[in-house]
């Protein structure tokens, strides 16, 4: 198990690196001035300089990126001279000291994502710290509807198989996989929010988080939930109630099951007993996989929902060119999603041994 693991965050490092890297040079080739995007329109030149100077934009391209390697990296080297970098300087990262090697010191730190261009002094790892818990909360709603109505879909198209309850099953299923989340987002958010307003009283667009009009404060407003999570729900739920009903199917045709009904089980004790223990074996993979790509996918959801997550303060750096933020954000979710990865491989591997062959 040691060993597997160590092999599995060495290929997780190999991986994040990649995205580093495409990403780094993306952004970079994207066309406009982010010196331009940081000072608006009442720029000068002298102050493009000072901010190109300032963020180490003024230097090769080449160069840029070995500083950004140097900045996310846990062990880095840091010149000691006080006129290099701000972002280089003594006391941005909170790091332990190695040892000196020439005129660098190399420093034991925590990945520093830098400072967002738009938000003057403001870190990055602060935007996502306040972005990310709202990405979460949406991704457990979604996945949550997804398990319960797409396993119980499952389990009524299985013991309705070919039927017209099973054909309409299949065809909604059909639809959601195909459908885009941007465009049902938009349909359920004009629909539920705008036309069917005044018998759902559920709004267009709206956080988790909202200040009240009367000075009372930031208070939680559950509804504005529902429609996000639902639209960010179609995709999984369609995939778990195809892999429900087959595996179901599947597990009905065994020898134990046959045995289970010929000792005079009710179909219901059959399934809740022993046919449904196993049929969720393929589901619960799926369910782990979908998990880590909705931290990713919710981008367009959040954007058009005005959900505050970090998918909609993904897409407002892109729009200003906010190259910290961007990379910062992909960064993490990338590395959320190969964690995940990792453990629900190392999860399988301790429940079925022979996962490991």
């Amino acid at each position: 198990m040691i060993s597997k693991l160590i092999n599995k965050l060495m290929y997780a490092g190999i991986t994040l690196f990649g995205v580093v890297t495409v990403i780094f040079l993306l952004l970079n080739k994207l066309p406009g001035d982010a010196a331009q995007m940081i000072l608006g329109q009442a720029e000068s030149e002298e102050q493009i300089v000072a901010v190109k100077k300032k963020y180490g934009l003024d230097k090769p391209l080449l160069a840029q990126y070995g500083y950004f390697l140097n900045d996310i990296s846990l062990i880095s080297g840091h010149s000691t001279n006080p006129e290099d970098f701000t972002y280089l300087r003594k006391g941005k990262y909170n790091a332990i000291k190695l040892f000196t090697l020439g005129k660098s010191a190399i420093v034991l730190k925590w990945p520093y994502l830098r400072e967002s261009y738009q938000k003057t002094d403001k870190k990055v790892t602060a935007i996502i710290a306040e972005t990310l818990p709202n990405t979460f909360v949406l991704a457990v709603a979604a996945i949550t509807i997804a398990i319960i109505l797409g396993i119980l879909f499952g389990i009524v198209s299985a013991l309705f198989k070919d039927r017209w309850v099973d054909k309409a099953i299949q065809v909604f299923s059909t639809f959601g996989m195909s459908v885009p989340s941007f465009f049902s987002a938009i349909l359920f958010a004009w629909l539920f929010g705008f036309v069917l307003y005044k018998y759902t009283h559920l709004n267009m667009t709206g956080s988790l988080y909202e200040v009240d009009d009367f000075g009372e404060g930031i208070f939680i407003r559950w509804k504005n939930l529902i429609l996000p999570a639902i639209v960010l729900g179609i995709r999984p739920l369609a995939v778990v109630i195809q892999l429900m009903r087959n595996s179901l199917l599947e597990v009905l045709q065994q020898e134990y099951i046959r045995t289970a009904r010929a000792k005079g089980l009710s179909s219901f004790q059959v399934i809740w007993r022993h046919a449904l223990k196993n049929a969720l074996n393929p589901v619960v993979t799926a369910i782990s996989g979908w998990f880590a790509s909705m931290l990713a996918g919710a981008v367009f959801v959040e954007y058009i929902f005005g959900w505050n997550g970090l998918g909609k303060q993904l897409v407002e750096a892109l729009n200003f060119k906010d190259l910290p933020v961007v990379t910062g954000s992909v960064l993490v979710i990338a590395t959320m999603f190969v964690l995940i990865n990792i453990f629900v491989d190392l999860i399988y591997g301790w429940l079925d041994p022979k996962v490991n062959m």
